[in-house]
């Protein structure tokens, strides 16, 4: 499957495009974001279970986000019972099922990595009587964490663009991972772009928050207005993985027709 190559810019561009999605329907959106928000609250609630039902049920809600921004780029409004749609055909639920269990796998495989090589300056964060030092623990974390978060950016990359190329197009996992890290890449500087825009924003975000508290105004309250915005920004982060799918893959390999909205009656 041919991707096409970008230039840098393409990065900003999805991230615009992204927002013009959101404002055609932003209460969808607004609601899906709020959803998926909730879904991912839940997930820490229940330790360790929690988080890999989240790992495996990625693949699958980023489909769902980019059937609604199909619904959406063609003019259709989201209806509530359009959001299960994507995931009625059970091959394409299994598939899908299948790609999170390999993501789960590749995660737990970058950080088994990335720790193995720390194990001796880890242990030395624990004294012979069993207690952990706080401070020589966090010390000895960076290298760990600095190494899984190298690994994991190409693990992003292998299955940024899989869920589509599974859902849509019916690709065999192991093509959709190396299509995926081919696209990217190919468009390495363009994804550069769109990961250093979003840090920036998200950012500035926060910095806007910590100006207010620092006007006297109380954390708690702060924390109630930046809630919807970041509702917002978020939901305008899953929009934006549409156009990035669309302008690599989209112009030789359009996805399926749209399949008509349904009352829902």
């Amino acid at each position: 499957m041919q991707a096409a190559i970008l230039p840098i810019t393409a990065g900003w561009n999805w991230i615009l495009d992204g927002f013009r999605l959101f404002k055609r329907q932003p209460m969808a959106m607004f609601f899906w974001s709020l959803l998926t928000g909730f879904l991912i609250t839940v997930s820490y609630l229940v330790p360790l279970f929690g988080q890999i039902a989240l790992i495996i049920s990625t693949p699958l809600l980023t489909f769902v986000t980019l059937s609604a921004c199909r619904h959406i780029a063609a003019g259709r409004p989201m209806l509530l019972s359009m959001w299960a749609e994507p995931l009625r055909d059970r091959q394409t639920r299994r598939r899908l099922l299948g790609l999170g269990l390999a993501y789960m796998g590749f995660c737990l495989a970058a950080g088994f990595i990335a720790t193995l090589p720390f194990m001796d300056t880890l242990m030395t964060a624990i004294d012979a009587d069993g207690e952990i030092n706080p401070n020589a623990l966090f010390s000895a974390m960076q290298g760990p964490l600095i190494t899984f978060g190298l690994l994991y950016v190409l693990i992003s990359a292998l299955f940024w663009h899989a869920p589509a190329l599974i859902g849509w197009h019916g690709i065999k996992m192991s093509q959709a991972l190396f299509f995926s890290m081919v696209a990217c890449w190919r468009n390495k500087w363009a994804f550069l772009a769109y990961g250093t825009s979003w840090a920036a924003i998200f950012f500035a975000v926060q910095m806007i928050g910590t100006f207010i508290a620092g006007l006297g105004v109380s954390p708690s309250f702060v924390q109630i207005m930046l809630t919807p915005v970041n509702i917002i920004v978020a939901a305008v982060l899953y929009c934006s993985f549409y156009p990035a799918y669309i302008s690599v893959f989209g112009a030789n390999y359009p996805s399926p027709e749209v399949p008509p909205a349904t009352s829902g009656r």
